[in-house]
């Protein structure tokens, strides 16, 4: 997972470039928490671009990281989700909470 951090809009974008199982979950919450409460920013972006498979761990950590956010003031966003990851989060429910956002480098 790559992290990015654009001090002028007080954004943090991570880049999820791994399978999102109960595995890889682990490792990313920790990272995630971890770069959240560090920078305290006002929004956090998790970007789907390179992921190819996602479970229900996954829907977890999203939802995780969306409590974990808000709770710090800050608001989360998902962007450029792969098909399967949209349909996944459609069947959830996660979009009715958790906005897309456009998001260019």
């Amino acid at each position: 997972m790559e992290t990015k951090f654009y001090e002028k809009d007080k954004l943090l974008v991570f880049k999820i470039t791994d399978e999102i199982d109960d595995y890889s979950v682990q490792k990313i919450r920790g990272k995630a928490d971890y770069e959240i409460e560090r920078y305290m920013p006002k929004k956090v972006i998790f970007d789907f671009d390179s992921v190819t498979f996602m479970d229900s761990a996954g829907i977890g950590l999203i939802i995780g990281r969306y409590k974990f956010a808000n709770m710090l003031g800050a608001k989360l966003e998902v962007s450029n989700l792969t098909q399967s990851v949209q349909k996944i989060f459609e069947m959830s429910g996660l979009l009715r909470l958790i906005p897309i956002a456009q998001i260019s480098e």
